[in-house]
């Protein structure tokens, strides 16, 4: 099976490693007994993956991903494993597709002339009427 990341980017199954542990927190008697959630493994390194998506991934600061680089995903949501296995592959999806986008670089602008009027006008105003908020000295 094929995970599609992208029209153009797509990952084999086998390059992603499943593990199917015990589910933490409350859950009755079912959460001690049976392994229902997924402990999705993702050697980004040793992966199909374009350079530019590794290299992408290996920048982020993402607890996710360890130093190694290697992405895991815990998915316990759902009661079954094929619905967590569904939620982690999601997830790894949704985290190689975050790093494919690229955005656009912050032009830093200067602000208008009339701007900068308003701003003085306002700070004048502010301040003129913070004075009559004073006490008036009383001279003899």
């Amino acid at each position: 099976m094929v995970l599609q990341i992208s029209t153009n980017v797509s990952l084999p199954e086998s390059e992603i490693e499943f593990s199917a542990i015990r589910a933490q927190g409350a859950g009755g008697q079912n959460v001690n007994k049976v392994s229902s959630a997924i402990h999705l493994r993702f050697d980004i390194k040793a992966s199909s993956l374009p350079d530019f998506y590794k290299v992408r991934l290996l920048k982020l600061k993402d607890k996710r991903i360890s130093k190694q680089g290697i992405i895991i995903i815990k998915a316990q949501r759902y009661r079954t494993q094929e619905k967590n296995r569904a939620e982690a592959l999601e997830r790894l999806t949704d985290l190689i597709k975050s790093v494919a986008v690229v955005r656009k670089k912050r032009v830093s602008t200067k602000p208008t002339r009339a701007a900068k009027t308003r701003r003085m006008d306002e700070k004048t105003r502010r301040g003129r009427e913070k004075q009559l908020r004073k006490k008036i000295k009383e001279t003899d």
